[in-house]
């Protein structure tokens, strides 16, 4: 109620008087608020400086504002203002509440956060003291293994020292018992050698009398078995020479006896050639596409195919210029028909740069042919030295025993096949030579077609009847052929 105190007395110029007069000053006052306390001693009650000119001012207020027309509204604002205070009073008292609250969670918050880290450093606590107390148990039990340990291990030392010395008294035992009984067998060897030589001293003459009879019995038996033996021999060989038939007899078993043993020897002989020509492979040939019994054996598939294919094309593959392409289809057709017109087969020499198609022509060729065909190098002729003519006659041999007929292809032929009057060659690859001219150098209606292959002409004539040679330039990529 400010208003007693002449504070917002209404509008201005209604109600309100002059301000009111100022008390009088009190005496001893002047010069300052607080110079006079020093020289007058201080009131003794609560009341003593008390001015009752506020309760006069405000009494006066009051009857002015009775009689003014203001009265029940400034009352209303009173009023107003009170309920403002009590509201604004409540407002704090619940913000005062709801601080006293939130201080009370943060509180249990706190209280639960302390709980929670005791009880952590609790656990924490126990596992260490569990660590501890295990790690104590595990040092007390290896403490426990290393005493047993130790304890073994002198008891061990203790058997083994016992073990030894038992063994140290055992050995010391025996060698004193195998040495009293050397001792005993040397005085028993010692007195039974006496015994015998003082017997033998008795009895030499006796002994020497014996050793004479025996000489004398065993030399008139030895006579005896001689004079017996050469009896009987005399008169056996005196009754086989008188007896003729018995003499016949002897002889003829003889002799049959070295006809059987020497025609045996070459029947081994022709029968392993026979043999080695109809299934080996001679060491010469390096492929071959013929079928021998271990091969159907090994690979029966793969020949059964083989047996079951039909003749191809022998230019099938083979990529030729025009004009040899056509030669060499007519080469194809003739050495097809040959057989059915029953002529004279043709070699055939082909020379170029290597990868040109010439091995792969000849097994073409050979099967449309519908023959077999096996390839051979000329590098592999040369190092067999003297058993070059035997392999060579081997694989003639064994391309003549081939039913459908046999091409071969010699790979490289250059390497052997040289002009035996200007190039200087050893015996062996001459003869070798020889043997295959021999072989190829009359017609024959024979089907084993022979091819030669080189890589250039060029320095390497070689000259058959059937073959000619003449001097050219092989093309890159292409081969050349001469009938």
């Amino acid at each position: 109620m400010s208003w007693l105190f002449g504070i917002n007395k209404g509008p201005k110029g209604e109600g309100a008087g002059p301000p009111p007069p100022l008390p009088p000053a009190q005496p001893g006052a002047e010069g300052g608020g607080d110079r006079g306390l020093g020289d007058r001693p201080a009131p003794k009650d609560k009341w003593s400086n008390f001015d009752p000119t506020g309760l006069e001012r405000a009494a006066k207020a009051a009857r002015e504002l009775e009689h003014s027309r203001y009265a029940k509204d400034a009352l209303n604002l009173a009023q107003m203002q009170e309920q403002t205070l009590q509201l604004e009073q409540q407002s704090k008292l619940k913000e005062y509440e709801a601080a006293v609250e939130q201080l009370k969670s943060e509180q249990i918050r706190a209280q639960a956060e302390e709980r929670r880290k005791t009880l952590s450093e609790e656990t924490r606590q126990h596992q260490a003291r569990a660590q501890y107390q295990d790690k104590l148990a595990r040092q007390r039990y290896e403490d426990q293994l290393k005493q047993q340990q130790l304890l073994n291990e002198e008891n061990l030392r203790k058997q083994e020292e016992s073990v030894q010395k038992q063994e140290a008294m055992r050995r010391a035992t025996v060698e004193r018992e195998m040495e009293l009984r050397h001792k005993n067998e040397m005085l028993r060897v010692e007195a039974e050698a006496r015994a015998r030589a003082k017997a033998e001293r008795e009895n030499a003459d006796i002994i020497r009398e014996q050793i004479r009879l025996k000489a004398a019995e065993h030399r008139q038996t030895v006579l005896e078995s001689i004079r017996t033996a050469g009896t009987l021999f005399g008169e056996g060989f005196r009754a086989f020479v008188t007896d003729w038939d018995k003499v016949t007899a002897t002889v003829a078993g003889l002799t049959l006896l070295a006809v059987g043993v020497y025609s045996a020897k070459n029947a081994t002989l022709v029968a392993g050639r026979f043999i080695e020509a109809r299934l080996g492979k001679p060491s010469l040939v390096r492929e071959t596409s013929r079928i021998t019994v271990l091969e159907a054996l090994r690979h029966p598939i793969q020949v059964s195919r083989r047996l079951l294919s039909r003749p191809q094309d022998a230019l099938e593959g083979v990529v030729l210029s025009p004009s040899l392409e056509a030669r060499v289809r007519d080469i194809a057709i003739a050495t097809r028909n040959t057989k059915k017109n029953r002529s004279l087969y043709r070699n055939i020499l082909m020379y170029g740069p290597p990868g040109t198609g010439k091995t792969l022509f000849a097994k073409k060729l050979a099967l449309h042919s519908g023959m077999d065909y096996a390839i051979m190098t000329g590098g592999d002729v040369a190092p067999m030295g003297r058993e070059g003519v035997t392999a060579m006659h081997k694989l003639f041999d064994w391309a003549n025993t081939s039913r459908r007929g046999l091409l071969l292809f010699v790979d490289e032929a250059d390497a052997f096949l040289r002009k035996r009057a200007t190039e200087k060659i050893s015996e062996d690859l001459r003869a070798t030579l020889n043997a295959f001219l021999y072989r190829t150098g009359q017609h024959s209606n024979n089907p084993s077609h022979v091819s030669h292959g080189g890589s250039s002409p060029a320095g390497r004539p070689w000259l058959t009847p059937q073959a000619r040679w003449a001097p050219r330039s092989a093309a890159a990529g292409g081969c050349s052929l001469e009938p």
